[in-house]
């Protein structure tokens, strides 16, 4: 293989990721990759999360103006505080 060869292969790469970049800007744009169509409110949030160790995790959710305290975990989720109100964003 001669350095012509090499360049192709180069310049063939980077044309092939430069689409799959434009792709995944369109799907993005256009609402095809955040999983909810644009105009739609979206209802569900995740605020915050927390590790507790390596295998557990505290999730804090909004969801319809209530936070919902939830806890991660390999086996199970468990549901630790509800209807929480949501503090008023200043």
């Amino acid at each position: 293989m001669g350095a012509h060869d090499y360049l192709r292969f180069i310049l063939a790469l980077l044309a092939v990721l430069a689409l799959m970049g434009l792709l995944a800007f369109g799907l993005r744009r256009y609402g095809m990759g955040g999983g909810a169509l644009p105009g739609v409110k979206r209802r569900l949030n995740v605020l915050e999360t927390r590790p507790l160790d390596h295998r557990h995790k505290l999730l804090l959710v909004k969801c319809d103006e209530r936070e919902h305290l939830i806890l991660l975990g390999p086996d199970c989720q468990t549901v630790i505080d509800a209807n929480i109100t949501a503090k008023a964003e200043s």
